[in-house]
């Protein structure tokens, strides 16, 4: 069929595979790094031009992703996330209440801060909890990740996956709302049954002891928390702007309140007045954000091979046809990120 391996191709794989081991000899590799390196090879191997590479990425999702990474790094900086988690979780008197806490909190809360943010923040405080209510941890963290998983995909800025896709819409709000809102709530539900079935043993253990276990003493940095506060609001704000405007069907002088802007916007009082600025740039996922940058660049130069297309052409699949979409979407999903997968999708 290829006479020809594309050296893209065998890059893509080679990353691929290095990620599922992510191991040589005593050397830990991160995800990044892979995908750094792959990213790296095909751009000084020529198999993509550093102009090509540079407008493969999209800027709009690389300044969403940093707007949202400062202002939660300001969310968890100032102890305003571990101050209202305490609030919250201090109210649960059951293992059963804890969880649909964590179940519904976290996935509600990663719809707005992104399940990769979540995901970072509430580990520690799962095993907070897990240390606090004496029961597994694995419990709670699997909580958790059903949690962010689930809740995530009924907002537009959920995911990194469902944030391509929103960008790729005129007004992606109330179609991901209308369609995705009552089935992730049922998923949720879902998810806390199959904990219940599973976990059975740690529901079945008695109420926590109230006198043993006390709210969170943790003080948050009020000056930061003051400026995170406003940063917050003025997200949320906007993001309420926006669905309002698609609502009304308002257009103010042809402007399109990008996500990106959206983010970029909320974040510029954290980054002007607030006097641990440089403490908060320096501790974002940055990690987060060169695997995004590299794995554009990489993508880029794989589409250009037309591999892919050119399989899916002989093999006479009609990409537009939902059974279709599903089925590669489910299978190809289980070995390429699905933010890997939707990039393709959406050049066909």
């Amino acid at each position: 069929m290829f006479s020809i391996i594309p050296i893209q191709i065998i890059v893509l794989f080679a990353v691929f595979i290095l990620v599922s081991i992510r191991q040589i000899g005593n050397l830990r590799l991160q995800i990044w790094q892979l995908m750094l390196f792959g990213s790296l090879v095909v751009l000084i191997t020529g198999q993509i031009s550093p102009n090509d590479a540079l407008t493969s990425i999209n800027f709009d999702v690389i300044l969403f992703l940093f707007g949202v990474f400062v202002i939660s790094k300001a969310l968890e900086e100032s102890g305003i996330l571990q101050y209202f988690s305490s609030k919250i979780f201090h109210k649960a008197k059951s293992t059963d209440m804890l969880i649909l806490l964590v179940l519904f909190v976290a996935g509600g809360a990663s719809a707005i801060l992104m399940n990769d943010t979540l995901a970072i923040i509430g580990t520690p405080i799962m095993l907070m909890l897990a240390s606090q209510y004496k029961i597994s941890p694995k419990l709670l963290l699997l909580a958790l990740a059903f949690a962010i998983t689930i809740g995530s995909v009924a907002s537009p800025i959920g995911n990194p996956q469902n944030l391509l896709i929103a960008l790729n819409m005129h007004e992606p709000f109330i179609p991901f709302i209308k369609f995705l809102l009552i089935p992730t709530i049922i998923n949720l539900f879902v998810a806390y049954l199959l904990l219940k079935i599973f976990y059975k043993n740690e529901f079945m253990k008695l109420s926590r002891n109230l006198q043993e276990i006390s709210e969170s003493k943790t003080k948050p940095d009020f000056k930061l928390s003051l400026i995170t506060k406003i940063s917050f609001v003025l997200f949320v704000s906007l993001l309420f702007l926006k669905i309002l405007l698609t609502v009304l069907n308002i257009n103010i002088l042809n402007f399109d309140l990008r996500l990106s802007y959206i983010a970029i916007i909320s974040a510029v009082p954290l980054i002007l007045f607030s006097s641990r600025r440089s403490e908060i740039i320096r501790n974002i996922d940055w990690h987060t954000l060169i695997f995004f940058v590299a794995m554009f660049v990489l993508m880029q130069s794989v589409w250009d091979t037309n591999f892919f297309q050119n399989l899916i052409e002989e093999g006479n699949l009609d990409i537009s046809s939902i059974p279709v979409l599903l089925t590669i979407s489910v299978v190809l999903s289980q070995f390429i990120q699905m933010f890997h997968l939707l990039l393709y999708i959406f050049r066909f």
